[in-house]
């Protein structure tokens, strides 16, 4: 049991929980975003970062702190909180993202370790390797070593009350993935970065983002903390904390604003192309885009708007979680983007492993699309079928309950979740809101939920009576059950 984070609501993979940072003397709320500061150029204030924003953790980067020459002396003399101006927890990275841009950096595990600790860092990081997506298995492997000694380093270091950070690596292999979570769970480590995530992040590949996540996940440790290293785009912050991730750190509002986007819950824009601005926050309710264009200012306003709206969205999890609407909150950011949908839908692949720690009992389900079908409550739905007890005639149907009839019981069929006794009906999730015109995903669910239904009880005579079910709906139903298409009734 790691008894330095606490896990306080779960919904999905998601969670609220509470991260301490001995060394800073502050206990983080996650999920949480870490702004990365430049060491050399301050695009927003740390101090601003924390009172504006509500930034409890940034993270900055040591080894350009090291090598900096400018800098360092100054660093060492004051400390890191001093010398940023900032009182919350600080993270700092290692040269690791230096190493896989330009190949080779001149510093080990050990000696940035003791670097971090001496500039008062919370939570360092050592030299692993990023190994980008798409390499062959064996460079995979060959670098996930050298991770695992990268951690074996970081493990012997004196480090106090430092946290360390215990990278989980294994490029695009799933089971990579896995092993090095495993491996990294079975250290002394403190929190576990999912790392080499920015290739993917900056392709738009989020159904492989969270393929990794979920690998990373199954070997690491239910109570590990996980921070996706290099996101912090506010239109995939839900679908990462739905998979499981609950650090981000976000470069992008700085360099974004660089470039003169504009981050938004459902994309980027160009502030090059914009007439209105659709958000409200201080920058935007002050500025028209025309206007923000022909300031000195732009670039440090328009990242200060990109913070606001990440913050923004980061806040909307968080209720989300707590109110358990945390999909639903994903299937609307998976309408902004094709991408986004690939993501969410590689998410539901994993729905038996997202029921593990879904809660049982939420506030509403609302049926949305025919990715709802697919949500882990579904799931657990069919599998608690079969300890439901059976009559030996059973009547399932769509609509209400035929006055004169010669069943023994008469229960309701409700898509996507299929036949149930009527006196649950007011049970979550059967409380669900789905439309009056269902779509076939959903058919094909409850004809699932029948097909569960019917194996677990193989004695039982079960009609059922649909409500005009698609073609493929109709197939899913076992050939022993009889069907009755209820709007043919009477023809």
């Amino acid at each position: 049991m790691r008894d330095h984070f606490e896990i306080r609501d779960h919904d999905a993979a998601g969670r609220i929980g509470r991260l301490e940072v001995p060394r800073a003397g502050v206990t983080v709320e996650t999920p949480a975003l870490l702004p990365v500061v430049n060491p050399n150029v301050l695009t927003v204030e740390p101090r601003r970062l924390a009172e504006e924003f509500g930034a409890e953790m940034l993270i900055t980067n040591s080894y350009i702190i090291r090598s900096t020459d400018r800098i360092r002396d100054r660093v060492l003399d004051q400390g890191l909180h001093e010398f940023l101006g900032f009182d919350g927890a600080i993270m700092t990275d290692s040269g690791s993202f230096q190493l896989a841009e330009y190949g080779d950096i001149d510093v080990t595990t050990e000696e940035i370790i003791e670097f971090q600790r001496r500039i008062g860092s919370d939570v360092a990081t050592p030299v692993d390797v990023p190994t980008p997506p798409d390499v062959d298995r064996e460079r995979a492997e060959r670098e996930l070593e050298t991770t695992k000694q990268a951690l074996a380093d970081a493990e012997a270091a004196e480090t106090g009350d430092m946290l360390l950070n215990a990278p989980v690596q294994g490029s695009t292999f799933p089971d990579l993935r896995e092993e090095a979570g495993r491996h990294a769970s079975a250290t002394d480590l403190d929190v576990f970065p999912v790392g080499a995530m920015v290739p993917l992040l900056n392709s738009y590949r989020y159904a492989e983002v969270v393929e990794a996540v979920r690998a990373a996940k199954r070997g690491l440790d239910p109570d590990a903390p996980v921070h996706l290293f290099g996101a912090g785009h506010p239109m995939m912050l839900a679908l990462a904390v739905a998979a499981g991730c609950d650090l981000f750190d976000s470069a992008a509002y700085a360099l974004m604003a660089r470039d003169g986007r504009y981050l938004t819950v459902s994309g980027t824009e160009h502030l090059e192309e914009m007439e209105y601005f659709p958000c409200s926050c201080p920058v935007c309710a002050e500025h028209t885009p025309a206007e923000l264009r022909e300031l000195d200012a732009t670039e440090e306003l328009l990242a200060e708007h990109n913070l606001h709206v990440t913050f923004e969205e980061l806040r909307r999890v968080k209720a989300a979680i707590r109110s358990g609407n945390l999909l639903q909150l994903v299937d609307r950011r998976a309408r902004g983007h094709p991408a986004m949908l690939d993501g969410l839908r590689t998410l539901l692949d994993h729905a038996d492993e997202l029921e593990e720690t879904d809660p049982v009992s939420k506030d509403a389900f609302f049926y949305t699309s025919h990715e709802s079908a697919r949500r882990p409550e579904v799931r657990r739905h069919h599998d608690r079928l079969s300890r439901l007890a059976v009559p030996d005639r059973l009547l399932l149907t769509e609509s209400d309950a035929p006055s004169n009839h010669d069943y023994d019981a008469v229960w309701r069929v409700k898509p996507p979740f299929g036949p149930f006794p009527r006196a649950l009906s007011e049970t979550y999730p059967l409380t669900a809101e789905v439309p009056e015109r269902v779509d076939g995903a959903a058919q094909v669910a409850a004809a699932e939920g029948v097909a569960s239904l019917a194996d677990a009880n193989p004695e039982t005579a079960i009609t059922l009576g649909h409500d005009d079910w698609v073609p493929r709906a109709v197939d899913a139903v076992p050939e022993r059950v009889e069907t009755e298409n209820l709007r043919h009734l009477g023809r």
